[in-house]
């Protein structure tokens, strides 16, 4: 296996200050806002939105530029679900060999391969010797702009 083009810092959620902060229900145009925007119809918790499993669910802050294709990029923030059983075609934090990586998991009849979205880095194939499993599926994916 090639060395880890990607790096991720793992932190669980804080639960202890749940903060609502204010939600405008008319959702956001992208043209002229419309004059009712400036009435606010409700609250929302981050934590409540993006976490369904809190004991099994932890941010990753991603580093590296594998997954850029698919829009994913130095410094996102990465909700990570340890309670999601991975399927095919699944964004996931997998350990293989040792590190951590962040890859679109492809389940093919005989073989499972770790697909990135960058192409100059190569799939990567787990076979019988690897140390491997699917640390968590991600659910949500937070960027700054």
């Amino acid at each position: 296996m090639e060395p880890s083009e990607d790096r991720l810092k793992m932190y669980q959620p804080d639960y202890g200050h749940p903060e609502a902060l204010p939600l405008a229900e008319s959702g956001v145009h992208a043209g002229f806002p419309s004059p009712a925007d400036d009435f606010l119809d409700g609250t929302l918790d981050l934590n409540g939105l993006v976490v369904k499993h809190p004991e099994a669910t932890f941010f990753a802050r991603v580093e590296g530029d594998s997954m850029q294709g698919e829009g994913i990029s130095e410094g996102d923030i990465l909700v990570v679900d340890k309670a999601v059983e991975p399927y095919d075609g699944c964004l996931a934090v997998a350990f293989i060999d040792g590190e951590f990586t962040l890859k679109r998991v492809r389940m093919e009849p005989d073989r499972i391969l770790l697909m990135a979205a960058n192409p100059k880095y190569k799939p990567i194939e787990v076979t019988a010797e690897s140390r491997f499993m699917v640390w968590g599926v991600v659910r949500w994916i937070l960027k700054s702009v």
